[in-house]
């Protein structure tokens, strides 16, 4: 009876039909139907998938080595793509279909077929229905085999990398085993592709691998000289914080009066500053005496007892550990700094030891020791990508520079909080200009000297008093409307240009791509599924729309759908979030924004549409600049100077661009 019912395509049948089908009879049974009637082979060779329950896709499994090689190779990748729907997974799991693409790619030899076979392994996965544990040791060495293998394929290592990172993050087993078969050569040799894509999946897994591990050594990571993407950015920042926290257990430690280790360490400060006579042959009261008078030199408050100056924690141990490095490190400019303090008056000496564990405690605030890396942080230091033993090498700079300020600020023991200030001015200042190597961090701390330092301060206070007069605050307020207009009208263009955004799955992977535009009208919302490397698509092609007049509400963060889903899994992605909702908040179209200032920009664009006031981080940001530049123009002495009424035209390009000279011409 379905045969009258049925298509040109012998598989295919109108969404009208069978909605009538389903409704009379279960589906198995109308799918045996079909399969009798046109004497094909029972479900169970078939795979299903249906979406609303009006549409049904039968595909007849060709995956078997037995089948043709390019029927073989056109089903796994139809197989990757339709793997994305739950319903399909799960039929296809039931199956034990993913037990034959484990099977595929222990045997296959066919880069084409095996990256068909990953991606279509990876949709499966991503849904979280069967776990990773199961997997053999000949799959894990095989895909671990594509990841140590000199560059070839890039697809094959891509998807290779996802599928590790995910082996590492479900369990220690597989931790272990993973960790066993990767190189780490090879790991930071696809750091330093000019592929992104394989880049950031390198970087992922080397993420897993650290935090999973716990004790796992830095590596010397230079990446390119290229702008790096926000993804990356946040790798890098998470490779920085987890290993600079390794210093963590050290500065929360307190000196152990009763460590004879400790103690040692102490009198080796104190004997590489000194050359003093022969202690064995003193007297214990006459050593005792010489011990407290040369420990105060050194600069230490409790000079009978120093360990006390290092119970305070932070920071702890960590100060002791800075003080011996430089000691040992470099002994000259050790001896240097306490011989030459120690000549000077007592209030005009600058304290070793005080200044070295107050100054630990400031580089742990700047590098944000014990901290926990944030879910969204991208701000990492290009100079620790570049160095070893970061935290110990920047504290022998530093305390260095900090002798070099006390005697520029004339300093006294009275001064000792106003020069650590300026200190941590200089360091912060020095590192916010992103420098790449220590060489260029100590050229530019030290350059930034204290006149430097004051005229930066008296140039921004005089611009904050310049913003806080009454007359400018005035001249303000009329310009906010028309500037925040203007943002206004920046956003909705902004939207109108569209951005392309991620899907987020149960396993918190984001490869698959749509793009969302605003219509030039403003009136419509235009949405749809995109491939990889497309360009952005025009308003024609996304099928899906919605009118802005039916959006009801914009919603951020936690209050987001998807985000009330898989609390757990998405914490990353919180900040990043947002959902609109509309025909009375039953449904809600969900995003993740690819970057904050992506972030910042919809929602704004968003608000903006629904005529709600602006509130991100960006907008205000963003007011304050063009507030500045525009009072600035407004208070300009333009007295005498004519104004044109249009703008000036631009001149015509040059003839040539060869404005360089040319060295390399002997000169007559």
């Amino acid at each position: 009876s379905l045969l009258p019912l049925i298509t040109d395509h012998p598989l295919g049948f109108s969404d009208s039909m069978l909605s009538f089908c389903l409704q009379k009879k279960p589906l198995s049974a109308v799918i045996k139907e079909v399969c009798d009637g046109w004497n094909l082979p029972g479900p169970e060779n078939y795979a299903l998938q249906y979406t609303d329950g009006v549409q049904m896709y039968i595909t007849e499994s060709k995956l078997f080595p037995s089948s043709d090689a390019g029927v073989r190779c056109d089903s796994l990748k139809e197989l990757a793509g339709v793997s994305t729907d739950m319903t399909f997974a799960q039929e296809f799991i039931s199956r034990n279909g993913h037990l034959l693409l484990v099977k595929i790619v222990e045997d296959s030899t066919d880069n084409v077929i095996m990256t068909h076979t990953l991606k279509a392994f990876m949709e499966l996965m991503y849904h979280g229905i069967v776990s990773w544990e199961n997997l053999s040791t000949v799959f894990i060495k095989k895909i671990a085999s594509f990841v140590n293998a000199k560059p070839t394929d890039a697809s094959i290592q891509q998807v290779s990398l996802d599928i590790l990172e995910n082996m590492v993050l479900s369990s220690q087993s597989l931790f272990l085993q993973v960790k066993h078969e990767i190189t780490m050569e090879r790991l930071i040799a696809h750091l330093q592709v000019t592929n992104q894509q394989i880049q950031t999946k390198a970087m992922a897994l080397l993420m897993a691998l650290l935090q999973t591990a716990g004790d796992s050594d830095k590596q010397n990571i230079i990446h390119s000289s290229g702008s790096v993407q926000d993804e990356m950015a946040h790798h890098l920042y998470v490779l920085q914080s987890v290993t600079l926290n390794h210093q963590e257990l050290r500065m929360r430690t307190p000196l152990d009066c009763y460590s004879q280790e400790q103690r040692d360490i102490l009198h080796g400060l104190r004997q590489a500053a000194f050359e003093t006579e022969s202690e064995n042959s003193l007297s214990n009261e006459r050593r005792r005496s010489l011990c407290a008078k040369e420990f105060k030199k050194l600069g230490f408050s409790n000079n009978s007892n120093p360990g006390q100056d290092l119970v305070r924690t932070p920071p702890g141990l960590l100060a002791l550990d800075t003080m011996f490095y430089f000691a040992t490190r470099y002994p000259d400019a050790y001896s240097r700094f306490v011989l030459e303090n120690s000549s000077r008056e007592d209030k005009h000496e600058c304290p070793f030891a005080r200044s070295s564990i107050q100054l630990t405690l400031i580089l742990c605030e700047i590098l944000r020791i014990g901290e926990p890396p944030s879910e969204t942080g991208s701000d990492y230091h290009p100079i620790f990508f570049s160095q070893d033993r970061l935290m110990e090498e920047l504290f022998c700079v530093c305390i260095q520079l900090l002798n070099k300020t006390w005697k520029e600020m004339r300093a006294t023991q009275e001064d000792f909080d106003k020069v650590m200030q300026v200190v941590r001015e200089q360091i912060t200042r020095t590192l916010s200009s992103k420098p790449t190597s220590l060489e260029l961090f100590k050229n530019k701390v030290n350059a930034l000297n204290y006149s430097e330092i004051l005229k930066l301060r008296q140039t921004e206070r005089l611009h904050q008093e310049e913003i806080l007069a009454p007359p400018v605050l005035e001249l303000k307020e009329r310009l906010k409307p028309e500037l925040l207009e203007l943002i206004r009208q920046q956003r909705l263009n902004r939207l109108c240009q569209g951005t392309m955004f991620r899907k987020i799955s149960s396993r918190r992977r984001q490869d698959k791509l749509w793009y969302c535009r605003l219509s030039p009208n403003h009136k419509m919302l235009h949405y749809g599924d995109v491939e990889e490397d497309s360009d952005n698509p025009t308003i024609e092609t996304l099928q899906e729309k919605i009118p802005v007049a039916d959006i009801k509400a914009l919603l951020t963060g936690k209050d987001c759908p998807h985000m009330k889903e898989n609390k757990g899994k998405q914490n990353k992605v919180l900040d990043l979030a947002f959902s609109i909702t509309y025909d009375v908040e039953e449904y809600s179209l969900n995003f993740i924004a690819p970057s904050r200032t992506d972030f910042c920009l919809w929602t704004d664009g968003l608000s903006v549409l629904l005529g709600r006031d602006m509130s991100s981080e960006t907008m205000r940001s963003e007011l304050d600049i063009l507030l500045s530049m525009e009072i600035k123009l407004r208070l300009l002495d333009l007295e005498n100077v004519p104004i044109p009424d249009s703008a000036p035209s631009v001149p015509k390009p040059p003839s040539n661009y060869n404005f360089c000279y040319d060295f390399s011409q002997t000169e007559q």
